[in-house]
């Protein structure tokens, strides 16, 4: 058997680590407004369009299809987004927010925002924003 990492030093768990740390902050207002991770990343991503098809907003929200297809029933349900017909194929559905979707991405966004605001304060802005663009670039470097 070759030498085991140790599990202090696993980047894995010290990423799922961050994650928790991280959205135990953000999990408050999103109950708040009645939103589960998955729906909220579904919702702020098609804020950041005006449209997308559902193997777009998967891909962007990092949701997969089967769960994506049950979170889109429930937002469409409760009037937060619409679907409509792609007009050069019929086949596939645009999705969008309604009114209601984005007055609740904008409510939903104040309150993130604070919480960004306290981990800067905590973390530091600059090694905030280092910590994004190091990220991004071990996605990248690994291919994704």
């Amino acid at each position: 058997m070759g030498r085991l990492r140790a599990f202090s030093r696993s980047l894995p768990m010290a990423l799922l680590k961050a994650r928790e740390e991280v959205m135990a902050g953000f999990r408050p207002n999103l109950r708040a407004h009645s939103l589960t991770e998955q729906q909220w990343r579904a919702l702020k991503a098609l804020a950041q369009h005006d449209e997308m098809r559902a193997g777009q907003l998967a891909r962007a929200s990092l949701i997969s299809m089967p769960s994506l297809t049950r979170i889109l029933r429930t937002l469409e349900a409760q009037g937060l987004i619409r679907r409509r017909a792609e007009e050069r194929d019929q086949r596939a559905a645009l999705l969008s927010l309604t009114p209601a979707g984005h007055a609740l991405v904008v409510a939903v966004s104040s309150g993130a925002e604070l919480r960004y605001d306290q981990i800067a304060q905590a973390f530091g802005a600059e090694r905030l924003e280092q910590l994004h663009l190091l990220l991004d670039e071990l996605s990248r470097s690994l291919g994704k």
